[in-house]
């Protein structure tokens, strides 16, 4: 803690600098999963890339204090401890699916993922934060009491209500394995209302789903287990070894032809980063574009290149991200069918990921009605929401590929749902807030002292203040494939990205 109290004196120290000049900063987190890219320079940037330690496992409360910077990889390998370190083997209540995704990131862009049905977003697992004020005072905002109204507005507020430099994380008791069941649906909308009534089930740990095709749905049902039934010949799946298929693969060559449940079992690690290698499926699109087969073999062999940290960072350089629809967005269970219908004749997406989220916040809804999200303390409000991953190319077209974004905003706009914010947003500002309460943040924003900072919309916005999308010069003058070999290239200079993570001290 010593040593955590000097960096953040330090990091207060540098934000009182830029408000005493009323002057805008950015913070740098180092090399993280992001949708944006992250850049350190010298005159407008505070640096918090060293908050990246597991600071406290606490067996008897079940919680982690964690510095934002530290990777779900490395807080579930603090947490979920090999049985010789004489402590209860732990974990996070929700996992973000990619490794190198960051606690501070869950936390500020409100991830969510398949234990998301029970516990909420990540947020909603975190028991208070420190944070540093844009004054550059430091407090601390719990969920319920003290500065309750910080914490629900810097939750998902995107670091736009001052700089997250502690969490403490509440945890739950591990398993050696997840029991996951695949359940067939031949159409979305009756994989959805199944998920609905799982959600109430207590035997449940995990849910989630693919949808392969409009008549092809599987739904993963996971179980937390100690170990594989005696009666089971099988071997356990896993997914994280450069010889394994990768999970969305493994589930279509599962289910194929399947009417009855399938089961799995997979070690925790393993399902809980199942997703990494592929990207779920975005990756699947590189190799087309670099005209390179998709096979058991080519995926082997370029295996390395396959990881998200690696994606994320070849993506961010070659500025293809730019030409790829990635949202991901949310609608009452209600209103399910009606997205996918929109979808299937707008947008066609295939495979295509469903999440049920526990959008509603507990506790008193005075203290927990802050910030964009205020809405989720309103118990008349749904109480989950139907998260669609929308990840696929886009128009080569620009102005075809931005109508394309804006019409997906649109629609579930109409349909009372949300969007998560950790994509570009292609509102203009008057949409944007239509969806997202202003009133709430704003007033938070006047009484913390960041009225001086970006808002979460200049953060997040494509569009300028006339609904124009600016663009920048691409590498390569974006020609194919030479851009996106530009990409390889700085990801390959980035020889970090490359190597095995070491891990952060505990």
């Amino acid at each position: 803690m010593e040593t955590h109290n000097t960096a953040v004196a330090a990091i207060s120290a540098r934000v009182r600098t830029f408000a005493e000049k009323q002057e805008q900063f950015r913070v740098y987190h180092g090399s993280t999963n992001s949708t944006r890219k992250s850049e350190r320079r010298a005159d407008n940037t505070v640096d918090t890339s060293g908050l990246n330690h597991v600071l406290e496992v606490d067996d008897a409360r079940k919680t982690a204090l964690v510095e934002p910077n530290v990777p779900m990889d490395a807080l579930v390998a603090a947490t979920f401890a090999p049985q010789e370190k004489q402590g209860r083997r732990l974990l996070p209540l929700v996992v973000m699916e990619f490794p190198n995704i960051t606690v501070g990131g869950g936390f500020s862009g409100s991830s969510g993922e398949s234990s998301s049905f029970r516990y909420g977003p990540f947020d909603s697992t975190v028991n208070w934060v420190e944070i540093v004020l844009p004054s550059g005072d430091v407090v601390r905002a719990a969920q319920t009491g003290e500065h309750a109204d910080l914490f629900w507005g810097a939750a998902s507020g995107f670091g736009t209500l001052g700089v997250v430099t502690l969490l403490e994380v509440q945890l739950r008791d591990a398993a050696d394995c997840v029991e996951l069941t695949y359940q067939p649906f031949a159409s979305l909308v009756e994989a959805s209302a199944f998920m609905e009534k799982q959600v109430r089930e207590p035997a449940v740990d995990f849910i989630d789903a693919i949808a392969f095709s409009p008549k092809s749905t599987i739904v993963c049902l996971g179980r937390l287990v100690n170990e594989m039934p005696k009666t089971t010949s099988s071997r356990p799946s896993r997914f994280t070894r450069r010889s394994d298929p990768w999970f969305y693969l493994h589930v279509e060559q599962r289910t194929r032809n399947a009417r009855e449940p399938t089961v799995d079992y997979i070690p925790l690690i393993d399902y809980l980063f199942r997703y990494d290698r592929g990207g779920f499926w975005v990756a699947k699109y590189a190799y087309r574009y670099f005209f390179t087969p998709f096979n058991r073999i080519t995926r082997f062999i370029l295996d390395r290149y396959m990881h998200t940290k690696v994606m994320y960072h070849a993506l961010h350089q070659s500025r293809l991200a730019d030409d790829y629809i990635v949202q991901d967005v949310g609608v009452p269970f209600g209103k399910v069918g009606a997205l996918h219908q929109w979808l299937d004749g707008e947008l066609p997406t295939y495979p295509l990921w469903l999440c049920p989220l526990r959008v509603r916040r507990d506790g008193p809804p005075e203290e927990a009605r802050h910030g964009l999200h205020a809405e989720f303390a309103d118990p008349s409000k749904p109480e989950y929401l139907m998260n669609f991953g929308v990840w696929r190319p886009g128009s080569l077209d620009h102005g075809a590929f931005v109508e394309q974004n804006r019409g997906l905003e649109r629609k579930v706009q109409e349909l009372s749902g949300k969007k998560w914010l950790y994509a570009h947003a292609y509102y203009t500002e008057d949409e944007f807030w239509q969806s997202y309460d202003r009133a709430a943040y704003d007033a938070l924003r006047a009484k913390y002292g960041a009225t001086y900072l970006p808002s979460v919309y200049d953060k997040v916005k494509v569009a300028d203040a006339n609904g124009k999308v600016k663009g920048e010069p691409k590498p390569m003058g974006g020609v194919r494939p030479f851009q996106g070999l530009y990409g390889v290239y700085k990801a390959w200079r980035g020889g970090e990205y490359l190597m095995p993570a070491k891990k952060p001290r505990s």
